[in-house]
């Protein structure tokens, strides 16, 4: 767990704060437990987390006889973190709200630091992660490796979509069909799309893709994830909006977590955009096995305590030398054990 060295005045500020939310929990668990006590709370039964606001979530109802209803849910005191996507046990309470009093075991869970090195969950029970890319803005090896990381990490298959390709033109063309190819060479199965030019209906590749899965969009912000979710669910109020002339970068328009079911079966995990992904949560291990080219030659290096930043005897390098890593990825995989090493230089450590 990541820790940081806080100043007296820090501290109290966080204490303080943790107590008032231990006894909001607190007041919230003695008033779900007065109801259960009063017989005020219905029958157990299975539903799915489709939103997430705070202390409050959205249920779906799995079964019973409110299947398929959402319904506004507090969460005892008791249980971890929620994220969507995740199977809970609850219990219907008054006024049409219900209680969460149980979490069903994840098959896997996506997760990101925040800048306090805290691991923050983003989505649960995904059978893989669909990056977005896109010709504008710009994208980059290292924040595309760094979702690749995540994925490789977690066990969570990973696509990469390139979307917007109707803003393809020759001065752009090579170095997009280059970072792609690199990916391809990998193993990575990429897709290509554009939401503006396939109208309202979607493209039949992103259908293809999305079909009978349960899927989360991750990318920068201005990418398109929430145009493409628009022609997947055009019912759906999703605000759409235009990359921002001054930056290049996209203006978030998706403020929480949600799930969608498709019409044509799975459902999508809409998260907010982020224009980075922190992996200084992680050892330098677990990066390398994060590379899949690099995952190759782990433990061949001539030293034991190589560092891989140029050491001599450096299996990475060497490899390198011999094209079985392109530069780009050695490059990228140096920037993220970079990182790490500043954000522990910042206060962060690993125990």
């Amino acid at each position: 767990m990541a820790k940081r060295r806080l100043n007296k005045q820090q501290q109290f500020r966080i204490k303080k704060v943790q107590e008032e939310r231990a006894a909001r929990a607190a007041r919230k668990e003695k008033k779900a437990q007065e109801q259960a006590d009063a017989g005020e709370l219905g029958p157990e039964q299975e539903g799915l987390v489709i939103a997430h606001y705070g202390q409050q979530l959205d249920v779906e109802a799995l079964g019973g006889d409110q299947v398929g209803n959402v319904v506004r849910c507090f969460v005892r005191a008791n249980i971890d973190s929620l994220v969507t996507g995740d199977k809970v046990v609850w219990r219907p309470g008054k006024n049409e709200t219900g209680v969460i009093v149980a979490r069903s075991e994840r098959r896997n869970l996506l997760q990101r630091p925040d800048n306090f090195g805290a691991l923050k969950p983003v989505a649960a029970n995904i059978d893989h992660i669909i990056l977005v890319i896109a010709p504008e803005p710009e994208p980059h090896d290292n924040l595309i490796d760094r979702y690749l990381v995540a994925s490789e990490i977690t066990d969570i298959p990973a696509v990469i979509l390139l979307n917007k390709t109707d803003l393809i033109t020759d001065s752009n063309r090579e170095n997009i069909d280059s970072l792609l190819g690199r990916y391809e060479a990998l193993g990575y199965e990429v897709v290509r799309t554009s939401a503006a030019e396939s109208g309202d209906k979607p493209s039949p590749e992103v259908e293809a893709l999305v079909k009978d899965q349960t899927s989360v969009f991750v990318g920068q912000s201005g990418v398109g994830k929430s145009s493409i979710i628009q022609t997947l669910m055009p019912d759906e109020a999703i605000r759409v909006g235009a990359v921002s002339e001054s930056t290049g970068k996209g203006i978030h328009t998706t403020t929480t977590a949600k799930l969608f079911h498709l019409p044509l079966g799975g459902e999508l995990i809409d998260s907010p955009g982020i224009r980075e992904f922190g992996l200084w949560h992680m050892t330098a291990q677990e990066i390398e096995y994060g590379f899949r080219e690099i995952r190759e030659v782990i433990g061949t290096c001539k030293f034991r305590n190589c560092r891989h930043m140029g050491d001599p005897g450096c299996a990475i390098d060497r490899a390198a030398e011999e094209g079985k890593i392109s530069p780009e990825r050695l490059k990228s995989f140096h920037r993220i054990l970079q990182d790490m090493a500043e954000q522990q230089a910042r206060g962060l450590k690993l125990d």
